[in-house]
């Protein structure tokens, strides 16, 4: 997922990128099909991964350790399995007073 931030000076500003969309150049030629959760964590290594647009993260083993799945046939089979995760974190950020506030903020 992606979002445009706010935009103050009219310029074309880069778009936010997170959850699968910010996992996934993370991915790219590292891994070799099919891979375990673990195999994954080691050839990318933990990384920090933004699930929402106001920046918060998560790391990556984290996400993983919460998917049913602990194989992966292809990128894609990864992809779907963590995107629930990532929308479970992204929900419960923006319910919290924090997410809330940061949400009425337009920075």
């Amino acid at each position: 997922m992606g979002v445009r931030p706010p935009q103050q000076d009219g310029s074309d500003a880069d778009h936010i990128e997170f959850g699968i969309a910010a996992l996934e150049p993370h991915l790219d030629d590292r891994i070799d099909y099919p891979a375990t959760a673990e195999e994954v964590v080691q050839a990318v290594g933990d990384v920090q991964v933004s699930y929402d647009a106001s920046g918060g993260t998560v790391a990556l083993s984290e996400v993983l350790e919460k998917t049913p799945k602990r194989r992966f046939e292809s990128k894609r089979d990864l992809l779907d399995a963590l995107h629930p995760v990532f929308e479970e974190y992204r929900a419960a950020a923006s319910n919290s007073l924090v997410g809330r506030l940061r949400g009425l903020l337009p920075f």
